[in-house]
């Protein structure tokens, strides 16, 4: 169960479909993780110690590096604090299956996200 404003998750690019199939056979066949599949452009597993995620979406939100995902129960609040802290907003709030979350710029330039569950799911 995430917790609020703790890293909930690291999540690793990949181009597409077939590579994420690639990388997750990769993880599989090294490490013994097991993965659960969101769609054809996600995956991830907690077998790792933290959840680990292998993001193949092909939209604007596709980061280029590795990106550590934060959980807040406030999505909104969350984001509020990080422009009042002087962060910035690298992509504003968008759902995906299983929540809806935001990227931001920390004053040093990393890129971070931070993500919450879909109010209007139980």
């Amino acid at each position: 169960m995430p917790e609020n404003n703790h890293i909930d998750l690291v999540e690793l690019p990949v181009a597409d479909p077939a590579a994420l199939r690639a990388t997750r056979a990769f993880y599989e066949s090294v490490f013994g993780w097991g993965f659960t599949s969101y769609g054809d452009g996600y995956a991830d597993t907690t077998s790792g110690g933290v959840t680990f995620g292998l993001n193949g979406s092909a939209d604007t939100t596709q980061q280029a590096a590795p990106l550590t995902v934060l959980f807040a129960d406030d999505l909104e609040a969350a984001r509020t604090r990080v422009l009042e802290s002087g962060g910035t907003i690298r992509h504003d709030i968008y759902a995906f299956p299983g929540g809806r979350r935001f990227h931001f710029a920390d004053p040093a330039g990393n890129e971070l996200a931070v993500w919450s569950h879909d109010p209007d799911r139980p």
